[in-house]
């Protein structure tokens, strides 16, 4: 196999592995938002908020190894 074939699927296994990490993280911080919630219904909208600012990081260094991933493969 090529050094370009190999960087495209150790791309594609790095963007795999990024996404089941965030996809496991984001549902772990929906899942105890919920659970606060619950608990405290009149704390509900601050945990969400805390929630969406939390994801929206998780999501955003998400992008930025997914980004990483494709610069590498081309390099190759």
């Amino acid at each position: 196999m090529e050094s370009v074939g190999l960087a495209w699927l150790a791309a594609g296994l790095g963007g795999g592995i990024t996404v089941f990490g965030v996809g496991s993280g984001i549902g772990r911080l929906a899942a105890a938002a919920l659970e606060a919630g619950s608990r405290q219904p009149e704390a509900a909208g601050d945990a969400r908020t805390t929630m969406i600012i939390g994801a929206a990081l998780i999501e955003g260094v998400a992008l930025f190894v997914l980004v990483i991933c494709v610069i590498l493969a081309v390099k190759a």
